[in-house]
């Protein structure tokens, strides 16, 4: 006898996917992506690689200058966090020089964080560089081609430093970056304090 389909009514039980070890793959996948970022991550910058890392910022309307740690130089977070335990009227302003060719300014007011660097090449060679790129959710760049600044040209422009100076800062590439650090502290009416800091990192 010749059997037919209502003879075969049955179905097979819903086991999923019975591929071996799919989830398990996904989180290979992931974290081998996370081991390649990580791998790809620059080294810190050493102390000697450390032109300057201070926090400026105004106690009832005096300027004030504050040198911080040089791991600060390395780590953007943790910069933040700093710049926001200080309580200096309406926040306070991170300045720090790497290796005389690149500067990031930090500006925390309350939650409020903006962030700017010189050039963003070299998030390929400076932790913090490269965690501003992170920040602000950029594609890191890959050749000289995509030097540049980064961030919030207008970061200071309450604070006498407009934004049209800053970028000409920034794209005077043949000027030593600790120097430019030091002009943008004068501009912000910090000079004479920011000399003083200064001499703790020579």
């Amino acid at each position: 006898m010749v059997s037919t389909s209502d003879d075969l009514e049955f179905e097979l039980p819903n086991r999923g996917d019975d591929r071996a070890g799919i989830d398990d793959l996904e989180d290979l996948e992931a974290e081998a992506a996370e081991d390649e970022e990580l791998d790809d991550y620059p080294d810190d910058a050493t102390e000697d690689d450390i032109d300057l890392v201070v926090a400026l910022y105004r106690e009832d309307g005096a300027p004030v200058v504050l040198a911080l740690d040089y791991d600060l130089a390395n780590d953007l977070e943790a910069l933040i966090t700093q710049l926001r335990r200080i309580p200096g009227d309406g926040g306070a302003v991170g300045l720090v020089s790497i290796a005389s060719e690149v500067f990031v300014i930090v500006r925390v007011r309350g939650k409020h964080v903006q962030v700017f660097c010189s050039d963003a090449v070299a998030a390929n060679d400076w932790p913090i560089a490269r965690d501003v790129v992170d920040l602000l959710s950029l594609e890191l760049p890959e050749d000289e081609d995509d030097s540049g600044w980064i961030g919030d040209l207008d970061i200071l422009a309450d604070a006498g430093l407009h934004d049209f100076e800053l970028e000409a800062m920034a794209e005077d590439y043949d000027e030593d970056s600790a120097v430019l650090v030091e002009r943008i502290a004068t501009r912000v009416k910090f000079g004479p304090e920011f000399a003083k800091a200064l001499a703790s990192f020579e």
